[in-house]
């Protein structure tokens, strides 16, 4: 089989480390998803419904045509779009807090590598000792 070609370049992009990272992301990013959606479900769902009097929060809708014995009712559902939003801010909090945690992460870790590099380097000798080490090597070009 030659190694060159559509096929040669789908292998090459598939076994590039980003695509993997991203695959990984994409399928927590599911399960994370899954978990917030019965968070918002199961837990604030009912607090909300019972402050707003024991209505089934996701069971919200505006009838439009109602159902008969051969179709369905017609409804804007604006119960599950409210969920759909919960669930949407709930998700962006998340992701802040790890995006936040993270860049404290990598910004304490930048801190320590430049402390270690400011450490490591030698410090400059004082202006007149960088001074008299000119003079010093002018006059030794001038023997």
């Amino acid at each position: 089989m030659k190694d060159t070609g559509f096929f040669a370049e789908f292998r090459k992009f598939i076994s590039r480390g980003s695509v993997i990272d991203m695959a990984v992301g994409i399928s927590v990013g599911a399960a994370f998803t899954a978990i917030i959606n019965s968070f918002v479900n199961d837990f604030i769902n009912p607090v909300i419904g019972l402050l707003v009097g024991g209505i089934d929060f996701s069971s919200l809708q505006i009838v439009l045509k109602p159902a008969t014995e051969t179709t369905e009712a017609v409804a804007i559902r604006y119960g599950l779009f409210i969920n759909s939003i919960i669930s949407f801010v709930i998700i962006a909090f998340a992701l802040f807090l790890v995006v936040k945690a993270f860049n404290k992460l990598k910004d304490a870790t930048h801190k320590k590598e430049a402390e270690a590099a400011a450490a490591a380097a030698p410090a400059a000798p004082p202006a007149d000792v960088q001074l008299l080490t000119e003079i010093r090597d002018l006059l030794k070009e001038r023997k």
